[in-house]
């Protein structure tokens, strides 16, 4: 990479980081993640992303720790040597969407068991129905979302395997 591409590869990766931020991951996270996306194998061991976003290896520890549990980057060892490589997942928004399905799902029983504890002629009943009402009809958006995306990124490998 030249100098010139690095800087914007470099800024890149920190503008969206920031963007990711200020949707409210984690700094450090953000940062590792946006490295790991920009990257030509979506993977990249801790020194050279201690390197290249210029962070301790703590810093990066802890990013990684978190891509981790929230199932963003997995951990694989480098064939032959003790070092780990910190991968992106294949399908990566895919599956974070998915996860999110169940999230939706597991709030709208939480919030249709609070709206009748509350009671529906009560404001704050209602006001907790219409909460998970709308948590179930996102829910079922995303999933036609997601199949429409699958259908679309099979007609794109078929018609890449045609061309």
């Amino acid at each position: 990479m030249t100098t010139t591409n690095e800087e914007a590869v470099s800024r890149f990766v920190e503008r969206f980081a920031a963007e990711l931020t200020e949707a409210g991951m984690q700094r450090m996270a953000a940062r590792v993640f946006a490295a790991l996306l920009a990257s030509e194998t979506a993977s990249m061991t801790s020194a050279e992303l201690a390197e290249q976003l210029r962070i301790s290896p703590a810093a990066v520890s802890g990013a990684v720790r978190y891509l981790t549990q929230v199932g963003m980057v997995s951990r694989e060892r480098d064939p032959g040597t003790r070092r780990e490589r910190y991968v992106l997942h294949n399908e990566l928004w895919y599956e974070t969407f998915t996860r999110r399905d169940q999230v939706l799902t597991r709030w709208e029983k939480v919030l249709r068991d609070g709206a009748a504890t509350l009671g529906p002629d009560t404001a704050a009943g209602a006001r907790t129905a219409e909460t998970a009402e709308f948590f179930e009809f996102l829910q079922r958006e995303m999933l036609g979302l997601l199949d429409r995306w699958r259908d679309h990124k099979r007609a794109e490998g078929a018609a890449s395997a045609q061309g």
